[in-house]
This record gives structure tokens, C-alpha cells and sequence, in this order.
């Protein structure tokens, strides 16, 4: 079967996405990790399919290059959004609302230029508790997908690779493991993914992750009334924005109203037998 499949980024994380609301199109582990080889197939850091919902406007599933799933992805949300607006399952005068692994999200498409790159706003779940580690100045969370975020300096020569890794198989975030952010004094990031087994150039709920830890740390973001804070997150080749309440301290700190807003472009479309 012919298979056509829609590329796009969110801030340079990439994505093969098929428009499945007839069903007819099921992915084995072995489809989605020769889709996303980078030498053997077309290259991405996840597959997405947009199915029918019965409930909103869509539902998004979303696997990782090593076929695993089950996981949220805030890159590949607003980039399934965008994906829908192409597709007119969706309109941008209109909130977009959407299952996704980790529940129900409402998006709004903010503003769409005539390349197909959108930027959109992407609510994502509600956190309650942070783990923190001081003698690794980390904090662990989870944001949709587990994220462990640890503040370091000279970001530019940090071995992520090798660090991630070692982090992403620590014991204390056994058996599931957990993506690692590396993040310097300004919050310019740099993620290892699991299921990606390497550097990524952005994470959605990593960047997520990042600007509630700085809110945990003391780090100060922007203020507005009604105690939303809001933080720039610097990626390697796009500034994404978190807002949030934050409420509480300690064990009992939380983040409620988390919104996301960045990128999301479409690159082109390719076609394989599956």
C-alpha cells in the first residue's frame, strides 16, 4: 500500500504525520523505526497519526523512532494542530480541542503565514509535585512524559550525549526512565529523548519541564496579575514561551493553566509501501 505522510517541525523536532480517520492504517515497531531512520528511511524524531475523536476534533497518536508510545509530545501537539488546519479538520477562528496519550488538550492557532508555519498556543496538563535532587541541581517531573531538567553551566561543550544516557538509565527513574534537559542560567536548553536515544534539537514537555523547575529553583520569570508567570525557553534554533500558576512550595508546589506556544511548520510530504 502507498502510504503518503505529511513532514513537519516544531522548532526543529521533526515528525512524519498520516491523516488516519478512515482507521485503515496501523504502524508495526519495526514500520515506524524504518520511517524515522535518519539513513535508511525519511528521518524524524516521532510518527504521528490524526484520527477521528467522538469526542473532540481529533484524536493525536503518537510514537516515538523506536516504536514505544503512550506519551505526550508538546512539539508534536502544536504540529498536529497545525496539521489539522492543512487538512480543514480544523479552523484557526476557533479553539481546537483534542485527545491526545495524556488526555484532552485545547489549542489556538495565534497566527499562520503563507509557507504553512504556524505558531500556536498549546494548553498542556497540570503539574503537581517536583522531585528535587540538590547535589545534582536537578528536578524531576512529569509534564506528559517524564522529564528529569539539571542545571548546568558551559552548556555549549556539555557532553549531552553521553550525560543523557547515563541520566535517562539512572536507577532512581527506573523502569521507565526518563528524558533529560541540560539548561544554563538563561534557559537555553538541550534534551536527551528516550525512544529518540539522542539529542534532540527541542522537546516540547521538556521545555515545559524546564520552566517550571526555574519557577521551583527561584529562577524569576515575567509576572502578570492574577500570579501567571511567564518564561522564554531558548531551543537550538527557536525561543518558545511557558506560562503558568504556580501555587504552593516544596512537596506541594504545582503548576495549573500550563500553556505552551512556539513554531509549528510544515517541510513537505513523502510516499512509501507500507
Amino acid at each position: 500500500m502507498l502510504q503518503k505522510f505529511f513532514k513537519y517541525h516544531g522548532a526543529g523536532n521533526d515528525f512524519l504525520l498520516a491523516d488516519n480517520r478512515e482507521g485503515y492504517l496501523s504502524l508495526s515497531k519495526d514500520q515506524i523505526r524504518h520511517l524515522c531512520d535518519r539513513h535508511t528511511g525519511f528521518g524524524a524524531d516521532g510518527v504521528m497519526l490524526l484520527e477521528k475523536s467522538e469526542k473532540k476534533d481529533f484524536r493525536m497518536v503518537f510514537y516515538n523512532p523506536d516504536g514505544s508510545g503512550g506519551m505526550m509530545c508538546g512539539n508534536g501537539g502544536r504540529c498536529i494542530v497545525a496539521f489539522a488546519a492543512a487538512l480543514g479538520v480544523v479552523s484557526g477562528n476557533f479553539p481546537v480541542e483534542f485527545e491526545a496519550p495524556d488526555g484532552l488538550h485545547t489549542a489556538v492557532i495565534l497566527s499562520e503565514a503563507k509557507n504553512l508555519s504556524r505558531t500556536i498556543r498549546l494548553k498542556m496538563r497540570d503539574v503537581k509535585g517536583v522531585k528535587e535532587y540538590p547535589e545534582d541541581d536537578a528536578f524531576f517531573l512529569d509534564t506528559g512524559t517524564r522529564h528529569l531538567v539539571k542545571f548546568v553551566s558551559g552548556l555549549d561543550a556539555f557532553p549531552v550525549r553521553e550525560q543523557g544516557k547515563l541520566l535517562r538509565e539512572d536507577p532512581r527513574f527506573a523502569p521507565e526512565g526518563t528524558n533529560v534537559n541540560f539548561v544554563d542560567p538563561s534557559l537555553r536548553i538541550r534534551t536527551f529523548e528516550k525512544g529518540v536515544e539522542d539529542e534532540t534539537l527541542a522537546c516540547g514537555t521538556g521545555i515545559v519541564a524546564t520552566a517550571i523547575a526555574a519557577c521551583y529553583k527561584g529562577v524569576p520569570g515575567s509576572v502578570s496579575p492574577g500570579g501567571r508567570v511567564t518564561y522564554a525557553v531558548h531551543a537550538a534554533i527557536a525561543d518558545l514561551s511557558v506560562d503558568f500558576i504556580p501555587s504552593g512550595e516544596g512537596s506541594g508546589f504545582s503548576a495549573s493553566d500550563v500553556w505552551l506556544s512556539g513554531p509549528a511548520a510544515m517541510v513537505g510530504t513523502v510516499e512509501c509501501f507500507l
